[in-house]
Protein backbone atom coordinates (compact mmCIF):
# COMPACT_ATOMS: atom_id res chain seq x y z
CA UNK A 1 0.00 0.00 0.00
CA UNK A 2 1.27 3.49 -1.15
CA UNK A 3 2.18 6.08 1.60
CA UNK A 4 0.11 8.74 2.05
CA UNK A 5 1.22 12.06 0.28
CA UNK A 6 0.90 13.84 3.76
CA UNK A 7 0.82 12.13 7.03
CA UNK A 8 0.63 14.58 10.31
CA UNK A 9 0.10 13.37 13.70
CA UNK A 10 -0.51 15.31 16.88
CA UNK A 11 1.59 18.15 15.25
CA UNK A 12 1.28 21.48 17.29
CA UNK A 13 3.62 24.32 17.09
CA UNK A 14 4.62 27.66 18.81
CA UNK A 15 6.49 30.54 18.23
CA UNK A 16 5.38 32.06 21.89
CA UNK A 17 3.05 30.75 24.55
CA UNK A 18 0.09 30.80 22.45
CA UNK A 19 0.05 27.55 20.05
CA UNK A 20 0.02 28.28 16.41
CA UNK A 21 -1.27 24.48 15.46
CA UNK A 22 -2.70 22.27 18.18
CA UNK A 23 -2.40 18.85 17.95
CA UNK A 24 -3.11 18.34 14.50
CA UNK A 25 -3.98 15.05 12.67
CA UNK A 26 -4.56 14.76 9.06
CA UNK A 27 -3.83 12.41 6.35
CA UNK A 28 -4.22 13.13 2.33
CA UNK A 29 -3.97 10.50 0.26
CA UNK A 30 -1.82 10.55 -3.31
CA UNK A 31 -3.45 12.44 -5.88
CA UNK A 32 -5.84 14.32 -4.01
CA UNK A 33 -6.12 18.30 -4.62
CA UNK A 34 -6.44 19.10 -0.77
CA UNK A 35 -7.89 22.50 0.08
CA UNK A 36 -6.80 23.86 3.51
CA UNK A 37 -8.83 26.82 4.14
CA UNK A 38 -9.23 29.06 7.42
CA UNK A 39 -9.19 32.53 8.33
CA UNK A 40 -6.29 34.92 8.40
CA UNK A 41 -3.48 34.10 11.10
CA UNK A 42 -5.37 30.65 11.33
CA UNK A 43 -2.07 28.56 10.63
CA UNK A 44 -1.85 27.47 7.51
CA UNK A 45 0.88 28.69 6.54
CA UNK A 46 2.55 27.44 9.66
CA UNK A 47 1.15 24.09 8.82
CA UNK A 48 3.07 24.38 4.96
CA UNK A 49 6.54 25.50 6.27
CA UNK A 50 6.24 22.64 8.61
CA UNK A 51 5.28 20.02 5.78
CA UNK A 52 7.97 21.42 3.19
CA UNK A 53 10.80 21.23 6.03
CA UNK A 54 11.32 25.07 6.78
CA UNK A 55 10.16 24.90 10.45
CA UNK A 56 10.64 22.12 13.03
CA UNK A 57 7.02 21.10 14.69
CA UNK A 58 6.85 22.21 18.41
CA UNK A 59 5.41 18.59 18.75
CA UNK A 60 3.64 15.92 16.62
CA UNK A 61 5.47 14.37 13.49
CA UNK A 62 5.01 14.87 9.99
CA UNK A 63 6.14 12.78 6.85
CA UNK A 64 5.32 13.26 3.33
CA UNK A 65 5.77 11.01 0.44
CA UNK A 66 6.33 8.58 3.59
CA UNK A 67 9.61 10.68 4.60
CA UNK A 68 10.07 12.53 8.00
CA UNK A 69 9.93 16.15 7.57
CA UNK A 70 12.86 16.31 10.26
CA UNK A 71 14.68 13.25 10.09
CA UNK A 72 14.57 13.30 6.31
CA UNK A 73 14.70 16.48 5.01
CA UNK A 74 16.47 16.09 2.03
CA UNK A 75 14.13 13.08 0.62
CA UNK A 76 11.32 15.47 1.66
CA UNK A 77 12.48 18.53 -0.33
CA UNK A 78 13.55 16.20 -3.57
CA UNK A 79 9.75 15.31 -3.84
CA UNK A 80 7.73 18.50 -3.25
CA UNK A 81 7.42 21.91 -4.97
CA UNK A 82 6.41 24.91 -2.86
CA UNK A 83 4.80 28.33 -4.24
CA UNK A 84 4.84 30.43 -1.18
CA UNK A 85 2.33 33.76 -1.38
CA UNK A 86 5.19 35.87 -1.95
CA UNK A 87 6.45 34.81 -5.25
CA UNK A 88 10.31 34.61 -4.94
CA UNK A 89 11.78 35.22 -8.19
CA UNK A 90 14.98 37.41 -9.12
CA UNK A 91 13.82 40.15 -11.13
CA UNK A 92 16.99 41.08 -12.97
CA UNK A 93 17.07 37.23 -14.64
CA UNK A 94 14.48 35.94 -17.67
CA UNK A 95 11.54 33.75 -16.61
CA UNK A 96 13.93 30.99 -18.26
CA UNK A 97 17.21 31.74 -16.38
CA UNK A 98 15.21 31.80 -13.42
CA UNK A 99 13.71 28.37 -14.21
CA UNK A 100 16.97 26.91 -15.02
CA UNK A 101 18.28 28.01 -12.04
CA UNK A 102 16.16 26.29 -9.75
CA UNK A 103 15.86 23.52 -11.97
CA UNK A 104 20.12 23.23 -10.81
CA UNK A 105 19.40 23.68 -7.14
CA UNK A 106 16.49 20.99 -7.53
CA UNK A 107 19.49 18.74 -8.75
CA UNK A 108 17.23 18.26 -12.71
CA UNK A 109 20.30 16.77 -15.06
CA UNK A 110 19.26 19.27 -17.89
CA UNK A 111 18.48 22.23 -16.50
CA UNK A 112 17.98 23.95 -20.12
CA UNK A 113 15.31 21.04 -21.48
CA UNK A 114 13.35 20.90 -17.93
CA UNK A 115 12.87 24.61 -17.68
CA UNK A 116 11.64 24.92 -21.70
CA UNK A 117 9.60 21.94 -21.40
CA UNK A 118 8.18 23.45 -17.84
CA UNK A 119 7.05 26.43 -20.01
CA UNK A 120 6.05 24.62 -22.77
CA UNK A 121 3.96 22.62 -21.07
CA UNK A 122 2.09 25.53 -19.02
CA UNK A 123 1.61 27.54 -22.45
CA UNK A 124 4.50 30.27 -21.04
CA UNK A 125 6.95 29.77 -23.44
CA UNK A 126 6.26 33.43 -24.66
CA UNK A 127 7.12 34.49 -21.52
CA UNK A 128 11.09 32.56 -21.11
CA UNK A 129 13.43 35.46 -22.65
CA UNK A 130 11.68 38.27 -20.79
CA UNK A 131 13.24 39.52 -17.35
CA UNK A 132 11.01 39.30 -14.94
CA UNK A 133 10.92 43.11 -13.73
CA UNK A 134 8.64 43.72 -16.52
CA UNK A 135 5.93 40.93 -15.41
CA UNK A 136 2.18 41.24 -14.00
CA UNK A 137 1.43 39.61 -10.95
CA UNK A 138 -0.70 36.93 -12.78
CA UNK A 139 2.54 36.46 -15.13
CA UNK A 140 4.85 36.04 -12.14
CA UNK A 141 2.18 33.58 -10.47
CA UNK A 142 2.98 31.22 -13.69
CA UNK A 143 6.38 31.43 -13.56
CA UNK A 144 6.05 30.41 -9.61
CA UNK A 145 4.37 27.74 -10.43
CA UNK A 146 6.71 26.88 -13.26
CA UNK A 147 9.26 27.22 -10.80
CA UNK A 148 7.59 24.62 -8.22
CA UNK A 149 7.14 22.18 -10.90
CA UNK A 150 10.08 22.10 -12.65
CA UNK A 151 11.84 18.79 -10.93
CA UNK A 152 7.86 17.29 -11.44
CA UNK A 153 7.46 16.94 -7.63
CA UNK A 154 5.08 14.79 -6.31
CA UNK A 155 3.59 16.89 -3.98
CA UNK A 156 2.64 20.67 -4.90
CA UNK A 157 2.26 23.03 -2.02
CA UNK A 158 0.40 26.37 -3.18
CA UNK A 159 0.35 29.18 -0.33
CA UNK A 160 -2.62 31.42 -1.25
CA UNK A 161 -2.13 31.15 -4.75
CA UNK A 162 -5.24 33.46 -5.54
CA UNK A 163 -3.83 36.09 -3.89
CA UNK A 164 -3.43 39.65 -5.94
CA UNK A 165 -4.98 37.47 -9.37
CA UNK A 166 -7.43 38.77 -11.07
CA UNK A 167 -10.34 36.48 -12.31
CA UNK A 168 -8.67 35.86 -15.45
CA UNK A 169 -5.50 34.75 -13.14
CA UNK A 170 -7.85 32.36 -11.22
CA UNK A 171 -9.16 30.78 -13.84
CA UNK A 172 -5.72 30.07 -15.04
CA UNK A 173 -4.55 28.65 -11.92
CA UNK A 174 -7.54 26.58 -11.62
CA UNK A 175 -6.96 25.23 -15.32
CA UNK A 176 -3.40 24.62 -14.31
CA UNK A 177 -4.11 22.48 -11.19
CA UNK A 178 -6.80 20.21 -12.91
CA UNK A 179 -4.42 19.45 -15.79
CA UNK A 180 -1.23 19.09 -12.97
CA UNK A 181 -3.04 16.61 -11.01
CA UNK A 182 -5.36 15.27 -13.89
CA UNK A 183 -2.56 14.49 -16.22
CA UNK A 184 0.84 14.21 -14.13
CA UNK A 185 -0.88 12.75 -10.75
CA UNK A 186 0.12 15.50 -9.01
CA UNK A 187 -1.22 15.59 -5.12
CA UNK A 188 -1.53 19.44 -4.70
CA UNK A 189 -1.97 21.17 -0.91
CA UNK A 190 -3.30 24.31 -1.16
CA UNK A 191 -3.85 27.20 1.48
CA UNK A 192 -6.22 29.54 1.07
CA UNK A 193 -8.94 31.85 2.84
CA UNK A 194 -11.01 31.82 -1.03
CA UNK A 195 -11.75 28.47 -1.51
CA UNK A 196 -14.97 28.99 -3.99
CA UNK A 197 -12.56 30.32 -6.74
CA UNK A 198 -10.77 27.08 -7.07
CA UNK A 199 -14.00 24.48 -5.86
CA UNK A 200 -13.40 23.08 -8.63
CA UNK A 201 -10.14 21.44 -8.69
CA UNK A 202 -10.95 20.24 -4.69
CA UNK A 203 -11.35 17.04 -3.81
CA UNK A 204 -11.08 17.15 -0.15
CA UNK A 205 -10.73 20.30 2.30
CA UNK A 206 -9.91 20.79 5.44
CA UNK A 207 -10.84 23.77 7.98
CA UNK A 208 -8.53 24.98 10.37
CA UNK A 209 -9.63 27.51 13.47
CA UNK A 210 -7.56 28.92 15.47
CA UNK A 211 -4.77 26.33 15.07
CA UNK A 212 -7.44 23.46 15.42
CA UNK A 213 -8.26 21.22 12.50
CA UNK A 214 -11.93 21.77 13.26
CA UNK A 215 -13.36 20.10 9.94
CA UNK A 216 -11.75 17.37 6.92
CA UNK A 217 -14.13 15.78 4.47
CA UNK A 218 -14.79 15.48 0.07
CA UNK A 219 -15.95 18.05 -1.48
CA UNK A 220 -18.67 15.75 -2.74
CA UNK A 221 -19.90 15.38 1.14
CA UNK A 222 -19.31 18.76 1.87
CA UNK A 223 -21.90 20.21 -0.69
CA UNK A 224 -24.47 17.20 0.41
CA UNK A 225 -23.61 18.44 3.76
CA UNK A 226 -23.96 22.19 3.02
CA UNK A 227 -26.92 22.16 0.32
CA UNK A 228 -28.40 25.26 1.15
CA UNK A 229 -24.92 27.19 1.19
CA UNK A 230 -24.67 29.87 -2.05
CA UNK A 231 -20.60 29.88 -1.65
CA UNK A 232 -18.09 27.95 -0.48
CA UNK A 233 -17.45 31.07 1.98
CA UNK A 234 -20.62 30.55 3.40
CA UNK A 235 -19.68 27.12 4.55
CA UNK A 236 -16.20 28.28 6.11
CA UNK A 237 -18.17 30.76 8.20
CA UNK A 238 -20.28 28.22 9.49
CA UNK A 239 -17.67 26.06 10.38
CA UNK A 240 -15.13 28.52 11.54
CA UNK A 241 -17.96 30.48 13.85
CA UNK A 242 -18.06 27.34 15.86
CA UNK A 243 -16.54 27.02 18.99
CA UNK A 244 -13.05 25.22 19.34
Amino acid sequence: MADPAVEMRGVSHRYTSDPVLRDIDLTIEQGEVFGFLGHNGAGKTTAVNILTTLLVPSAGTARVCGYDVVADRRKVTECIGYLPSDVRLYDHMTATENLEFFAKLSGVSDPRKAAAGTLDYLGSSDLGPLRMSTFSTGMRQRIGIAQAIVHQPRVLFLDEPTSGLDPTGVRQLRETISRLNGELGMTVFMNTHLLSEVARVCSTIGVLNHGELIYKDSMAKTTERFPNEASLEDIYERMESRPA
